[in-house]
């Protein structure tokens, strides 16, 4: 759902480049642009919606990717500064499904970067009742870590919403919006964007097994606990961040000067 502002030449209130901009939130609203490009490349688009945020530590302010832009045409100018605070005021830009950030921000104070988007794979898993198994590297991240919000799959307009999915991820990596899309957070939103592309990739390739119809196997939880300790340790993810990074420059040449 988008904003109710229609002028694709709209700025936000708050344009966080410049050199008056200070340089981490410079290179914050660069992150949120790159991430936003490389969730485009892993087929996260679905027209502008969906969104990826992100905060400093311990902020009750975040930045988040504006209303009227896809992830596939994200710059860093095109992020809006929000509070954690549903009455502060709201920048004419930001998008409608504010509540469901700031809901997450308030529950989890060590969320830094949260990505909800509309993923085929994400989306469709997310309408059955499979639980998500260690099929691949990927599914040995999420299995147990992946909560399920059942109550509406209508967009998050309102606080209620928000704290009721915040309720639902409780602990968890991410949840599934049912028949909605997904919500994956993360420690940084480079952890956050990574991990929306690791769970696409978990998802789809689960349901390919179901699809064939024939009995497959899991990883030993021995192996599921290997795998998150490597693949998926902070040093690693790093490097698929860096990999990103690498491919949105090979497609998107503009984002070569961004400050990532």
């Amino acid at each position: 759902m988008t904003s109710p502002v229609t002028s694709p030449a709209a700025r936000p209130a708050t344009v966080l480049t410049g050199p008056a901009v200070p340089a981490p939130l410079r290179r914050l609203a660069a992150q949120i642009a790159v991430g936003a490009r490389m969730l485009s490349l892993d087929g996260h688009d679905d027209f502008n919606q969906g969104q990826i945020s992100a905060r400093m530590p311990g902020s009750a302010t975040f930045y988040i990717k504006n209303a009227l832009c896809g992830f596939d045409e994200a710059t860093p100018d095109q992020v809006v500064a929000a509070s954690t605070d549903p009455d502060a005021p709201v920048d004419p830009l930001a998008p409608p499904e504010l509540p469901l950030h700031q809901a997450i921000y308030r529950a989890r104070p060590d969320v830094n970067g949260i990505v909800h988007s509309h993923a085929p794979h994400t989306l469709v898993f997310g309408a059955t009742d499979l639980a998500v198994r260690p099929v691949s590297h990927e599914g040995a991240y999420f299995q147990d870590r992946l909560a399920v919000f059942t109550a509406t799959s209508n967009t998050v307009l309102d606080q209620a919403t928000g704290e009721a999915i915040a309720d639902s991820l409780g602990d968890a990596n991410g949840v599934l919006l049912r028949n909605h899309g997904g919500v994956v957070v993360g420690r940084s939103v480079r952890h956050a964007a990574v991990f929306a592309q690791v769970l696409e990739r978990a998802c789809r390739l689960q349901l390919l097994a179901e699809q064939s119809g024939l009995p497959y196997h899991s990883s030993s939880a021995e192996d599921v606990q290997l795998k998150r300790d490597y693949i998926y340790a902070d040093l690693s993810v790093r490097s698929y961040w860096d990999y990103a990074v690498r491919r949105v420059a090979r497609s998107s040449p503009e984002a070569r000067d961004w400050p990532v």
